[in-house]
């Protein structure tokens, strides 16, 4: 019997594995791509839509100029070249949530083509060269009711939301990546860390991986050591966190070594990543490009940016990602180390967001890649996902700052935020955990210890001040840990005459 999956480190020795990442982008303009419905997330179902992007009859679509400006935005910080000339095409496959039966996209003449950009990953930084930037536009969504899945298979019927239809894409195709294998997972996982930086940074979209303004088609082929020649590829569809990049990836290269190695063969099909069970299930066949009958758009004229709109707006990119990570590296003082557990641990925008709130870059650090990282790894989320954000983080720091909290009570704050237990303040007060300011109280604790330990205070007094730090812990596991260290040491010492 054939085996579902190989080992990672078992697929790893017999193939190579060979990516090709496409990243679809949904842009935040106000408008959609052909048409002036909004483009407001969460609104009732088929309240946004309008002749053009329902595809009635003799509706004639017009290209949005900002969606154009962006598209060259991300093109040029991509290091893409941008086309003098290009056009839109119809893509024509039939799906219920396409309601003209065809997508307006671009095939062979997109807006920004043959770029590169770099990830770091361990220390050591990965080119990654990037084949298009094109524009198109988003289909609807299908709600499958009835099944156990969510999906249409078993679904009793579907339902259909066309608010979507029409909103603003742009697809980043990367060319071939082909890393040391142990490395493919975590530069693919890299990359689109990297590619969401940046679009934040462009301001062109709020790249929410969990409402799907960010998703990742991840295609992942095998290929045996030593070999130049290709396998087949899976396409595994919309996956949308990075953590789940990373282990649907891993999966399909688990899952496509335990059927090459038993004789077997991959089919090109499109896939479905299952974030519960973490495994992918068959899709679709895959279609190739000839399948979609590509043919230009006849009711769209060609886009044709000057080269002057295009240095002008060449003029207004913020600094690369990787120019600004050194730089606020040298800003905050961390090692190299640290700032790769940063950037590994998806926590740069949570502790910039952090600081920008008047929170040191050591504390910042300190709660993200603490507290917060260590649950998301727990529940298997992304930092973004948590429900946590920079505003709680630098007012939980602030209450240790000003004394209220030291960090033991700072850590059962943020497990109540994380719990959905209220404010920082709501939870201090739920559960008690101000820290006792009352000196009176604190000195009843301090003779209390004393009396309670002659042998560490004749220690004291014999010339072993040292022999104090077990009438603090003693004072400490009195008031429950609700008590400043260091007033309890300056308490202490006063008492005693050290």
């Amino acid at each position: 019997m054939t085996a579902t999956v190989l080992e990672i480190d078992d697929a790893l020795a017999q193939y190579d594995p060979v990516m090709g990442l496409e990243v679809h982008v949904e842009l935040n303009t106000k408008s959609k791509m052909f048409c002036g419905c909004p483009t407001e997330f969460g609104a009732p179902p088929n309240t946004q839509t309008c002749p053009v992007c329902l595809g009635l009859p003799g509706a004639l679509p017009v290209v949005n100029a900002k969606a154009v400006e962006s598209a060259i935005k991300i093109g040029l910080a991509l290091n893409c070249e941008i086309a003098e000339w290009c056009r839109f095409a119809r893509k024509n496959y039939f799906y219920p949530d396409m309601p003209k039966n065809f997508q307006t996209s671009q095939y062979d003449e997109p807006i920004a083509f043959n770029g590169w950009t770099e990830v770091v990953v361990d220390g050591e930084t990965y080119r990654i060269e990037i084949e298009r930037a094109h524009m198109e536009e988003d289909t609807g969504k299908s709600t499958h009711v009835g099944g156990a899945t969510g999906r249409i298979h078993g679904a009793s019927h579907s339902l259909v939301d066309y608010n979507r239809a029409g909103i603003p894409l742009i697809e980043i195709v990367t060319k071939t990546i082909e890393v040391p294998p142990a490395k493919a997972a975590a530069v693919a996982r890299a990359y689109v860390s990297m590619l969401r930086d940046l679009l934040l940074s462009l301001d062109v979209s709020d790249v929410r991986m969990d409402q799907g303004s960010l998703r990742c088609d991840a295609n992942v082929s095998l290929k045996p050591h030593g070999s130049d020649v290709l396998g087949t590829r899976t396409e595994t569809k919309n996956v949308n966190s990075f953590r789940s990049v990373e282990r649907a990836i891993t999966y399909e290269i688990t899952r496509q070594a335990a059927i090459l190695s038993s004789g077997g063969k991959i089919l090109q099909e499109t896939r479905h990543w299952h974030e519960d069970t973490g495994i992918t299930t068959s899709g679709r066949e895959k279609s190739d490009a000839d399948d979609y009958r590509y043919f230009p758009e006849p009711d769209l004229v060609p886009v044709a940016p000057s080269r002057e709109w295009v240095e002008e707006l060449r003029a207004t990119l913020p600094e690369a990602p990787s120019v600004r990570r050194a730089r606020l590296q040298e800003d905050w003082g961390f090692t190299d180390l640290e700032m790769r557990d940063v950037i590994n641990g998806n926590a740069l925008e949570p502790i910039v967001a952090t600081i920008e709130l008047g929170v040191t870059p050591a504390a910042a650090k300190k709660w993200w890649l603490g507290e917060l990282a260590r649950s998301a790894n727990e529940s298997g989320q992304d930092l973004d996902a948590l429900g946590v954000g920079p505003a709680e983080v630098a007012e939980v720091q602030k209450l240790v700052d000003d004394g209220t909290l030291n960090d033991k009570l700072a850590r059962q704050v943020f497990e109540g935020l994380l719990a959905g237990e209220g404010t920082p303040a709501e939870i201090i007060e739920k559960r008690g955990l101000a820290l006792v300011s009352d000196d009176s109280a604190l000195l009843e604790a301090i003779d209390r210890a004393i009396a309670a330990n002659p042998d560490v205070v004749e220690k004291v007094n014999s010339g072993k001040p040292a022999a104090a730090g077990a009438l603090i812990g003693a004072v400490m596991k009195d008031m429950r840990g609700q008590a400043d260290a260091a007033k309890v040491r300056q308490l202490l010492n006063e008492k005693l005459g050290i």
